[in-house]
């Protein structure tokens, strides 16, 4: 299983799907890692060579913030926006949706499943 930025990638895909499967790595920066590195995008993972996996994991190294490197910066951006109480940290402090969405309805992903009806919190009246 060759193995790529610290993912194994999954042998009996084609090498174009399987760089996928890398944080950061959609079919456009596989597509453009490929041409790049002269490797045909239909061969299986499990066929490529050593050479070639090396070549691939120094281009992508050097060439896209992957992984590690994408998941850090995209935590700092985020606690910098929390840290000067911007609109959009104040809503990601709340988990609440950040871009725009409504939320009276159709915030369930963000919000939790909270399904509140109208008796559904009421306490049970003790009898007399």
């Amino acid at each position: 299983m060759p193995r790529i930025a610290g993912v194994n990638i999954p042998d009996e895909k084609r090498i174009e799907v399987a760089l996928t499967y890398i944080y950061g790595v959609g079919k456009k920066v596989s597509k453009d890692a490929l041409k790049a590195t002269k490797i045909n995008p239909d061969t299986r993972a499990h066929k490529l060579s050593a050479d070639d996996i090396n070549r691939l994991k120094d281009y992508l190294e050097k060439n896209h913030k992957i992984e590690g490197d994408l998941k850090r910066d995209i935590m700092f951006n985020v606690k910098r926006l929390k840290d000067i109480k911007s609109y959009r940290g104040v809503r990601h402090q709340r988990g609440l949706p950040v871009r725009g969405q409504r939320t009276k309805t159709n915030s369930r992903t963000r919000r939790g499943n909270k399904r509140v009806t109208v008796g559904s919190g009421r306490v049970a009246i003790a009898k007399k």
